[in-house]
Formats: C-alpha cells, structure tokens, sequence
C-alpha cells in the first residue's frame, strides 16, 4: 500500500522501518520541524527524520500542519492511507479526510484510557499492571476516533517510561502491519470507543518534582513514569538531584527526610511507607548507583530532599 507516514520520536522510529520492511511504499515522511535543544542549544533533526534520510525518504516539516501549500503538497502525493505516529500535532479535516483508507493512528493505550499526549508515563505513574497499543482510524477528537485493533501488554514493575516505550514501539510497529492487511483486504470493522476515557496530558519539565508526601509506592511509580524525560528530581543541600530508580519499604519515616545513610544505602521517608533510591544524577555529573553517589557526599540522617 502506497503511505504517508506522520511522526517524530524515538517511539515512531520501528514502526516506519517496519512498513518499509513489509514492502509498503512510504511516498513521504512528515515529521516536526527541527528544534534547538541541550545546553548548547544546537539545532536537532527528529528520530523519524534521521531514519527517513537514511532510507532515502522525500521530508516533509510543515511548520503548521493546517498550512495550504502543505496539504496541496499531501494531496498531490495522493496517498491510499496515512499513518501517524505521536506526530505531535491534531490534523484538520481536510488531510482526516484526505486518503482512501483514512488516517490511522498508533496509539500508546487501551483506549479510551490515557488519551492524550504522554500515555505511557501515565501509565506508569498511576500504578497501572497493564497498558497496550491501539490503532485507530481518526477523527478530529483528540484519541476518540474508532478502534481498528488492540493489544494488551503487561508492565513489569522494573519498566520505566523507556523500557515501556520500547517495548510498545515493537507491539505498535507489528500491529500496523496486521492492521493495514485488514484494512485493505475489508475485513476489519471500526468499532466506536467504549468505556471511561481517562486523559494523559504532556508533561513539562518542571513536572519532574517528587511530592514525598506521597505513598512510597506512589513515588517509586512517579519516578519510573518520569524516566528517562522529563526526570524526576528532589532538592538535597541546594542541588537539584535527579532520581532515577527507587524501590519502595514498609519502614516509616518523615517526607523526604533521610532516616538511613550508610555506604551503600540511602533511604527517605514518604507519606507512607519509606523509599531506599537506588540510582542518582547528581548535577553535570553521570547516572550513577547510590553507592558511588555516597563515595563523595557527607549524607547525614535528618537531611531532607525538598
């Protein structure tokens, strides 16, 4: 089937390799504009454009997705279907409407759960056991067009939001091509959404900040949701510390106050419970082990993460 592929993250990167791989013909590949990021503030193509550009794809970065020129472009390209992947912007009407097999949509979750933006942190976040892919044919709703099919998939209590991401990227990627045999072959039929719709909105960076007076599982969910970005972090002696694994204790203990600091063990009380953090970054510094972070701090009981 000749396509026209939508995205721009990491998670959106196996999913076209894979239509190649299967021998659809990707007429073009949109993605978002480049963007300033890091400290030097050096201008960064998307993961999807890096691997369009590798696979000789024709690039497509409308600056606004409802521009004219662009969708006189898309028109002219007169693709069957097109397919997105957390593009990162809601598409008109006029490109819904545009392909033949419409426009069918990737989605981290089981809808109608998690719609939105950052799914499968939510996901983690809220303590959920299972979570899934979704592909959708779209509507002008944000995630609320109709069920084309889904998967289900545990999350292990080890998963992080990129353990996760990486993993639903490979169930996505397998469940587009099963999708678009069914679509083209018409024996699949949209079936409307059904059940509470629940809402993962996009995270910002100071999102990261660890409420303590959480439970301890609360927090040691929080902090695998925000791993790897945007982070979660605490305030220790003024630095701004992130925390990147944790495991939660029944050991009780004040909020984000330091009850055990030994050479190889740090642990902090929650609202409920306590938390041993396992793994750190400290500021310019590398991901390291608790143990190595304690080697060259004076971490005394009764500090506290703020």
């Amino acid at each position: 089937m000749n396509l026209v592929f939508f995205g721009t993250p990491e998670f959106a990167v196996l999913p076209l390799k894979t239509l190649l791989d299967a021998g659809h013909e990707v007429l073009a590949v949109v993605t978002q504009p480049d963007r300033q990021s890091g400290r030097g503030r050096h201008v960064s193509a998307s993961p999807v454009k890096i691997e369009a550009q590798r696979s000789g794809l024709k690039v497509l970065q409308p600056l606004k997705v409802r521009d004219k020129n662009f969708i006189d472009e898309l028109r002219a390209l007169n693709p069957s279907v097109i397919v997105v992947v957390a593009y990162g912007q809601i598409l008109p009407s006029d490109i819904i409407g545009l392909p033949k097999f419409g426009c069918i949509n990737i989605h981290a979750s089981l809808l109608p759960k998690y719609r939105g933006a950052a799914p499968i942190n939510w996901a983690i976040i809220n303590g959920e056991k299972t979570t899934g892919i979704t592909t959708m044919l779209m509507d002008e709703g944000m995630d609320t067009g109709p069920v084309l099919l889904q998967e289900e998939m545990e999350i292990s209590y080890e998963d992080t939001a990129g353990t996760l991401s990486r993993k639903l990227s490979k169930v996505g990627a397998d469940l587009i091509i099963r999708t678009l045999i069914e679509v083209k072959n018409v024996s699949i039929t949209p079936q409307p959404q059904t059940g509470e719709a629940t809402y993962a909105p996009l995270l910002k960076k100071t999102d990261g900040a660890v409420n303590w007076t959480r439970s301890a599982a609360e927090v040691c969910n929080f902090i695998r949701g925000m791993n790897p970005w945007p982070g979660a972090y605490g305030f220790l002696e003024g630095e701004r510390i992130r925390i990147l694994k944790t495991a939660p204790l029944d050991e009780s203990g004040g909020p984000g106050v330091i009850f055990k600091a030994s050479k190889d063990e740090l642990i902090a009380g929650a609202g409920r419970g306590s938390v041993s953090i396992l793994e750190i970054q400290p500021p310019g510094k590398p991901a390291m082990e608790i143990r190595a972070f304690l080697q060259g701090r004076k971490i005394k009981e009764g500090m506290r993460f703020h």
